[in-house]
């Protein structure tokens, strides 16, 4: 049955903050929860998880009202901390007996999440010796660490560099296999088209937009062609009234009105022997449609 939001609303000192949000997670994967700073998002995560209460609508886990009884779940907020004057191993440990982890079994998961994200060697060390990326794979352990039915990561991906954002999405992944629901809030677009099948974007509040992502986008109509060339063609992409987005060493983004003004240049690349490398008609991305929903007119 997973988590199910109906008509929730929440204010602050007389202020809507959200406005009858509704979505639902029937089964395990990733939703992407986006907005603009002061959106609705955290306030929205928060009353997920009971920690704030919500004025009205419902939220339910498994057709239970969400309690913290009938919800184990994990959170990495987007405000980092850890301790930094005790043990990693021993606020980790911490952490997990306040989930209700017995030792062993915590010790266990400890030793497997540290391994698995590479911070064995600080186990016995203080925070405040680790790098932010690092510290930050320790929160990241903190909230995963008693096997949660419901993650929400929110900024996950910040401050990690490209190496250590790969180890933590190759957990991600893993952890949808193993049938994880995970709500994840980011501004790095790429990286919710990555992972999340469906999508909310809130705006002051609302819902601007939500769905299947792939569905979303299918209803835009390209307006992105992908060109690679083994010479400039500047002059001929201009000579047919196309704008260049962006071009470097013959690789070129191009906006178009509709896929007919792609073809159209491709037949005109043809006649003209340019040998072409790649050839691609995009439909919007996802930073795209979020900037169309949320930016200023």
């Amino acid at each position: 049955m997973g988590l199910i939001v109906k008509n929730v609303d929440k204010s602050f000192a007389g202020k809507k903050v959200v406005n009858s949000i509704s979505f639902a997670m029937q089964k395990p994967g990733v939703f992407g929860l986006l907005g603009t700073n002061g959106a609705g998002k955290t306030t929205t995560i928060r009353m997920i998880l009971g920690i704030l209460k919500k004025d009205s609508g419902e939220i339910t886990w498994n057709g239970k009202e969400v309690k913290r009884k009938h919800v184990n779940f994990g959170y990495l907020p987007e405000e980092r901390g850890v301790y930094p004057k005790t043990k990693i191993h021993d606020q980790l440990m911490y952490f997990a007996m306040l989930k209700g982890m017995n030792k062993q079994k915590a010790e266990e998961n400890l030793l497997y999440w540290a391994k698995k994200l590479e911070v064995e060697e600080y186990l016995q060390v203080t925070p405040e010796k680790l790098s932010k990326g690092n510290q930050q794979k320790i929160q990241f352990i903190t909230a995963i660490l008693h096997d949660p039915e419901l993650l929400v990561l929110d900024e996950p991906f910040s401050g990690l560099d490209p190496v250590n954002t790969e180890l933590l999405k190759n957990v991600i992944i893993d952890l949808v296999k193993k049938g994880t629901y995970i709500i994840m809030s980011s501004h790095q677009m790429h990286s919710i088209e990555e992972f999340a099948s469906d999508v909310l974007i809130l705006n002051k509040g609302q819902a601007v937009l939500q769905g299947n992502l792939k569905e979303i986008k299918e209803n835009y109509p390209a307006n992105k062609l992908s060109l690679s060339t083994m010479e400039n063609v500047d002059s001929i992409i201009k000579d047919v009234g196309l704008e260049i987005y962006n071009s470097k060493d013959n690789d070129y983004i191009i906006k178009i009105n509709s896929e007919e003004d792609g073809y159209h240049l491709f037949n005109l690349l043809a006649k003209n022997n340019v040998k072409v490398e790649k050839f691609e008609i995009m439909k919007p991305s996802l930073h795209d449609i979020f900037i169309e929903k949320v930016g200023e007119k």
